[in-house]
């Protein structure tokens, strides 16, 4: 009970940090992503360029209100919006997978320069 009283009073003092990875709810739905609730109150949109890896026609293609998601909190933009990523967070472990992506994009690249080498 005391741990719980706890975090509840850490989820409203505290702060989000960028980079880290939080559980979270989808909220609502939009043509442009989804607005998720993590970190106590605090909501965040993922856009739908960040809810998956590979490109996705429809937001709920990938999820609907009341999905328990791992997102990861890349900053606030200008006007103070929080915004997250899914695509970078494996959704089973809650594994950060930006290092593995950027790997897989540099290999692809590297391919990509190699075949046109060749022509």
């Amino acid at each position: 009970a005391i741990k719980a009283a706890y975090n509840w009073i850490r989820s409203i003092v505290a702060e989000a940090e960028i980079g880290m990875i939080y559980e979270g709810t989808v909220v609502k739905t939009m043509e442009f992503g989804a607005f998720v609730n993590f970190f106590g109150a605090k909501d965040g949109l993922v856009h739908i360029s960040e809810l998956a890896a590979q490109r996705v026609a429809k937001v709920t293609d990938v999820v609907k209100e009341g999905d328990k998601v791992k997102v990861k909190f890349l900053g606030q933009d200008e006007r103070g919006k929080i915004r997250l990523s899914m695509k970078v967070v494996d959704q089973q472990t809650g594994e950060d997978l930006t290092e593995k992506l950027k790997a897989q994009r540099d290999a692809d690249r590297s391919r990509e320069k190699q075949s046109r080498a060749g022509e």
